[in-house]
């Protein structure tokens, strides 16, 4: 198969071929159909990193990988990124293993993007906060901010909301709250709270 990529591929890199195979552990000589699928994504892998592309384009990459392969995998893929510039596109449902990877997010639904930004601006655009008042929490407060989900727990107030961190926080500091809280966001979390901001039935994760 390598020698099929060669003849078909102008950027082949013989010696990165030679490197990866020999970084995952694989039996050049050894027929494809021969290993467990989880080596056959590996080698796959390899294949396509030695063709050198300019752009990867990757559907679920890193299913039915063990943990030490994917941690492999990830750093091989960052430092392709590093060193040769090249432009990875990934679509996957596991966001918490693409986050530490991507510096760019789209989310899609339905056919259109729900959103498209730096991953950076996305979290510093939407917050956790935690909120309570010293008697009944001012519903009023709700109206001011940017509000994708509410909920209360005791006298403790958790609420997901959009906009800038310092303005979020002149719109409650206002109201004095005994505690208060700005807590990150995973992305997974962003991806549920935006969801659920368009109708879309999907289980609340605040607890995890």
């Amino acid at each position: 198969m390598a020698k099929f990529y060669q003849s078909t591929y102008s950027r082949w890199g013989e010696h990165q071929y030679k490197s990866l195979t020999c970084l995952f552990g694989i039996d050049p000589h050894k027929k494809l159909h021969k290993f467990s699928k989880g080596v056959q994504r590996q080698a796959a892998f390899i294949l396509a990193l030695s063709t050198q592309p300019e752009v990867l384009i990757l559907d679920e990459p890193l299913d039915g990988l063990d943990p030490v392969v994917r941690k492999k995998v990830k750093s091989v893929l960052i430092t392709e990124v590093a060193n040769r510039e090249m432009t990875i596109l990934i679509s996957s449902h596991n966001l918490r293993e693409v986050e530490d990877m991507c510096d760019h997010i789209g989310i899609l639904h339905q056919g259109r993007f729900l959103l498209e930004k730096e991953l950076d601006d996305l979290k510093s655009g939407i917050h956790k906060v935690q909120l309570a008042f010293k008697g009944e929490t001012p519903q009023n407060l709700f109206t001011e901010l940017d509000l994708l989900h509410e909920e209360t727990r005791g006298s403790v107030s958790l609420c997901i909301v959009r906009g800038d961190e310092q303005h979020v926080r002149s719109i409650i500091q206002p109201y004095h709250p005994v505690i208060f809280d700005m807590l990150p966001l995973t992305l997974e979390e962003i991806f549920v709270y935006e969801m659920e901001d368009v109708g879309y039935a999907i289980q609340n994760i605040m607890d995890q």
